[in-house]
């Protein structure tokens, strides 16, 4: 038996499914948090492939955040995905390239671009989606319930903790960024 899983209670569009013993609510939100702790991390690489896909891990979490009914600006994905303006700029033309977005100038301000996922970005997306949160239903399957309950108290605060470093890994952040 499978549970269906609506990805939109965490930002997103896709649907996915969970494995017959882990709570809907608890795996969301793990989901979620193993999300935030890569991206606090700074462990995206903007030119690394995911194995069997088209695209980087930042090109993946640039999709996630990308799945949404309004486009974004260069600038706000940038700033989500903790990455240099001129990075994601980059990243946005070689999606383009690809055919999983586009970008639109910004009628309000002409020199902003507007980042919005064709169908076939979306289909992307939803496809690792599913990919990423198997592999996460089996971590947290492979959990007790108590552990889960403490991943869920303690994963939020590293997180925080992570985001708030001002020199992760040892590396001091641009003044700009």
């Amino acid at each position: 038996m499978q549970l269906l899983l609506d990805c939109t209670l965490i930002g997103c569009k896709a649907q996915l499914s969970l494995g017959v013993g882990v709570e809907a609510p608890a795996a969301h939100r793990l989901h979620r948090l193993f999300m935030d702790l890569i991206l606090a991390a700074g462990l995206l690489q903007a030119d690394q492939a995911i194995p069997g896909q088209p695209v980087s891990m930042s090109q993946a979490f640039a999709l996630h955040e990308l799945d949404t009914d309004t486009p974004m600006s260069q600038r706000d994905l940038a700033e989500r995905l903790r990455l240099e303006k001129s990075t994601v700029s980059r990243m946005a033309a070689d999606l383009e390239r690809k055919g999983l977005l586009v970008r639109e100038r910004d009628p309000d301000n002409r020199r902003l671009y507007r980042l919005r996922l064709t169908d076939r970005g979306r289909a992307a997306h939803a496809g690792m989606a599913a990919t990423f949160h198997q592999q996460y239903v089996r971590w947290v399957a492979a959990l007790s319930r108590a552990e889960r309950d403490a991943l869920l108290a303690g994963l939020p605060a590293l997180v925080q903790a992570m985001r708030n470093d001002p020199a992760p890994w040892g590396l001091v952040r641009d003044a700009h960024h």
